[in-house]
């Protein structure tokens, strides 16, 4: 049971696990390489074709594949070493990088590579979070969690600061040469900073496609591990759409808006994640999620500029809110499935917010930009509502199914990854003081 007497992990405990540190520091080599090389492409196809279309395809080709890699290839996560899924997909990115770089495919060839690459990136993504628990358990997960969150938020800012100068002094190809090193570095740091664990059970007669069909019908036939992912998927994804008509909205402005909705991520994950104790953490849960809603609303009203971007940081930060269901997202799932969970959350975080964000889009050619916006706040505390239950019962239920079964105040695991038939107990499977899974950040 956790107590309101149990503090908040601290940073020192998280980063004092090598691990995390190797993990940590490859996710921040792919978080800046992707957008300098998302950026860079787009750049390259428009330089040759004149097309913003096709430069908006060629920045978002890797994206859409996503959801069938989620939905064809996941059980490798559970299947692949996690030193091995982790470095042969940098290995790709370097090889997809260079291949841009020399400039010789014609467009379709870069969209269908593109598009190739995405299909796997799920299963690198779910290997890097199936590897959290093991690493980090108690409160010290959430917060390993929270640390990728805000680092999602501040990377992907500097990543496009770091693209723009890059185009500027070397241009489209010399960017790209740089995202192609940025993944060799991270395949490098991952085979030497991360043990070579051994190869997760699997029965050798299942084909990788019907594994991950199987194993996401049982993960979605469970009611608790359904609930868990729509309390995920819904409030979220729904509130999200707001970023596809912040254009339209204030086009001379966008860049204020997008930065802080960037900004209001940063901070509801730092502060809830690092702050708010664990007990607080989980009460606080339908609260923060209404939060994403709620500030919409107030679009109907024609805030000036300096009010619309604090309403967009005041609805970021709910998302926060995720940390506190992940305790018992983890809890929930089976020990053997953890990495192809994970995966499920982040390809339906992916393939709803692309069609959330498109739906938001297409209802902006039809009625004003600030009354689509007020709209989304509108359906987005619905859809809230509809899983509040949930929500609600994040505390409760976790602490009534494992009262008998008390576990440490906050636990660190060994410092290295080791072969998991020899590594830690998973007590994130099943005690009462552990963590969670990383919503809306793609590998």
């Amino acid at each position: 049971m956790i107590g309101d007497d149990v503090k908040p992990a601290t940073y020192r405990e998280v980063f004092a696990v090598s691990a995390f540190r190797v993990l940590f520091g490859s996710y921040v080599l792919l978080l800046i390489g992707d957008t300098v090389r998302m950026l860079a492409l787009a750049v390259l196809v428009y330089e040759r074709t004149g097309s913003p279309a096709l430069s908006a395809l060629a920045f978002v080709a890797g994206f859409v594949p996503q959801a069938f890699g989620g939905a064809l290839l996941l059980s490798l996560t559970d299947r692949l070493p996690v030193r091995t899924a982790m470095a042969g997909y940098d290995l790709i990115r370097c090889a997809l990088a260079l291949v841009l770089a020399v400039d010789v495919l014609p467009v379709w060839a870069v969209l269908v590579l593109l598009a190739s690459v995405g299909l796997v990136s799920p299963v690198a993504g779910a290997a890097r979070q199936r590897t959290l628990p093991e690493l980090l358990h108690g409160d010290a997960y959430v917060l390993g969690r929270s640390v990728f969150g805000v680092t999602a938020g501040a990377m992907q800012v500097l990543g496009y600061a770091v693209g723009g100068l890059l185009l500027a002094l070397v241009g489209a190809s010399g960017a790209l040469l740089f995202a192609a090193g940025t993944a060799l570095a991270s395949a490098v740091l991952v085979r030497v900073g991360l043990a070579p664990g051994s190869r997760p059970a699997a029965n050798p007669a299942e084909g990788a496609v019907r594994a991950t069909w199987r194993v996401n019908r049982e993960l979605l036939g469970d009611p608790v591990v359904r609930g868990l992912l729509l309390a995920q998927w819904i409030p979220a994804n729904l509130a999200v759409a707001a970023e596809g008509v912040i254009v339209p909205y204030a086009p001379d402005h966008a860049g204020v808006l997008y930065g802080s909705g960037a900004a209001g991520m940063l901070l509801g994950n730092l502060l809830v994640g690092r702050f708010v104790r664990p007990a607080w953490r989980e009460r606080l849960v339908p609260w923060l999620a209404l939060q994403l809603g709620a500030p919409l609303v107030f679009f109907a009203l024609g805030p000036p500029l300096w009010v619309t971007a604090a309403l967009f940081v005041l609805s970021a930060a709910g998302l926060g809110y995720q940390l506190g269901l992940q305790r018992r997202f983890l809890a929930a799932v089976p020990a053997a499935t953890t990495g192809q969970a994970m995966g499920l959350v982040n390809t339906g975080t992916m393939t709803l917010q692309g069609v959330s964000m498109a739906g938001a889009g297409a209802l902006a050619g039809l009625l004003d930009p600030g009354q689509v916006i007020t709209l989304i706040g509108v359906v987005t505390l619905a859809g809230t509502l509809a899983v509040l239950g949930v929500l609600r019962d994040s505390a409760r239920r976790d602490v009534e199914q494992r009262r008998s079964a008390p576990t440490p105040r906050r636990a660190i695991a060994p410092d290295r990854l080791e072969p998991e038939h020899n590594g830690p107990a998973r007590t994130g499977a099943g005690s009462a003081d552990q963590a969670r899974t990383d919503p809306g950040v793609t590998s």
